[in-house]
Order: structure tokens, then C-alpha cells, then sequence
């Protein structure tokens, strides 16, 4: 435990801010389970629908910093992909 208060109130402050960035984390892992499984089905409009849901999750993590920019961009395109083969 720090001494000083100002360690203290930043030790308070990591603390919240680790665990808002655990529920970005989760709810971006979520979105993509959830539009690997509509692929899985084979249902090309429900995946689609989860395929916004996924990027718009992918960017907004992006956005907060706890995505780099290329990693998202990979992740979409893989995404992308994984749509695309739906159609074939």
C-alpha cells in the first residue's frame, strides 16, 4: 500500500479504470463469439447483424485505447472475411 496520497488516489483511480476496460474487453469478446456462432449457422443475414454489432464493438475499443488501431483493423477484416465466405 503506498504512502504517500496522491500513490493512493492513483492506486483508486487504476483500479476503476481496469475494471471499465475489463467490461469493454468482455462485451468486444462477447460480439465476436456471438457473430462466430451466427456463422457457424450459416445464416447469412443474422451474422450480418452481428457482424455491425461486432465492428461497432471493435471500434469503440479502438476508440478508448485498449485496442491499437492495426489490431482492430486486422480483427475487422478477419471478421470481413469470415462474412464474405457466408455468400460463397
Amino acid at each position: 500500500m503506498p504512502n504517500i496520497k496522491s500513490a493512493e488516489k492513483r492506486v483508486r483511480i487504476i483500479k476503476k479504470k481496469t475494471l471499465q476496460n475489463q467490461m469493454v474487453k468482455s462485451a468486444l469478446k462477447t460480439a465476436i463469439k456471438k457473430f462466430d456462432a451466427k456463422t457457424s449457422d450459416g445464416s447469412r443475414e443474422a451474422a450480418m447483424e452481428s457482424y455491425t454489432a461486432a465492428v461497432k464493438k471493435i471500434d469503440q475499443a479502438c476508440a478508448k485505447g485498449i485496442l491499437k488501431k492495426n489490431t482492430a483493423s486486422r480483427r475487422k477484416s478477419l471478421l470481413a472475411r469470415k462474412l464474405n465466405s457466408l455468400e460463397a
